[in-house]
């Protein structure tokens, strides 16, 4: 599978970030989002981070000619052409399994479909979309195009060239990857939701503040960011429906989310997306 021409659809944190590291090493990106303002919001972004991360020691690379090899567009039907495709849209398996319905009349048979999820299982996607073989896990970590380790799945049905293919894909981008196999969560959220989720209630039960938490993962354990702060970074929101699948799939009271977690959603408090979580990101 000769992999040029990309498409990317999500156009959120994720699937910005997605479309951005592949973009600036030198793919076309088809970039499809229903909302236009998510896809202008996109945009912004992708130009402002390619300068930034350029400051931080990354490759110093033009945010215009990153752009220029990017389409924006609402279209689904703009797949039609690609070579391989990565869905981002929300954790949320109704809309996957439509969507992924729809991919099926629109992708050609031969190309590779990578479902970027945080913990609905890869196996399940495929069964929504057609020639389930072509079918693989790709799950990135934020901020995207700074994270040097992609997580490739196999699903139950996953053909080898497809799993060649995402994995060849990776390197292109200079990233590393490690395949796993399917599970809910698959290996990296499997833990770390746990993690987060006790972080949160340590929180919720007054055992220590969100500051105290964080600090003490931080220089006990050497982390580059405490629990709290990562699960901010990955969007409440997220946190929390990932957390709500790891339950379903496994009906392990152990993923039950923390209360409190779910009063800063609802409040739209959802990290550092949203301005605030368990930490402010307002000033």
């Amino acid at each position: 599978m000769s992999v040029q021409r990309i498409g990317v659809v999500g156009a959120g944190v994720i699937g910005s970030g997605v479309a951005q590291l592949f973009a600036q090493t030198g793919h076309q990106v088809v970039l499809v989002d229903i909302a236009e303002g998510q896809l202008a919001t996109a945009r912004k972004s992708i130009h402002r981070d390619v300068r930034l991360f350029g400051l931080l020691g990354s490759e110093r690379l033009d945010p215009d000619e990153v752009l220029g090899r990017m389409t924006f567009t609402q279209e689904l039907k703009a797949l039609a052409d690609v070579d391989f495709v990565i869905e981002n849209i929300a954790e949320d398996w109704l809309a996957k399994q439509a969507l992924h319905g729809r991919l099926a009349g629109i992708v050609q048979p031969g190309v590779a479909v990578a479902a970027n999820t945080s913990a609905i299982p890869i196996t399940r996607i495929a069964g929504a979309g057609s020639h389930p073989e072509r079918y693989v896990g790709m799950h990135f970590m934020n901020p995207v195009p700074l994270m040097p380790m992609v997580e490739v799945i196999r699903a139950v049905q996953s053909s080898d060239a497809v799993i060649a293919a995402a994995c060849a894909l990776v390197e292109q981008a200079g990233r590393q990857s490690i395949v796993v196999q399917d599970s809910p969560g698959f290996v990296t959220n499997r833990v770390m939701m746990l993690m987060v989720n006790e972080a949160m209630f340590l929180v919720h039960e007054g055992v220590a503040g969100a500051q105290e938490v964080d600090r003490l993962f931080k220089t006990c354990f050497g982390h580059k960011m405490g629990p709290l702060e990562t699960a901010d970074l990955i969007g409440l929101d997220t946190v929390l429906r990932s957390l709500e699948v790891l339950y379903d799939e496994f009906n392990d009271t152990k993923y039950r989310a923390c209360p409190l977690l779910k009063r800063l959603v609802y409040a739209g408090q959802f990290g550092k997306k949203s301005g605030k979580g368990f930490f402010d990101y307002s000033v």
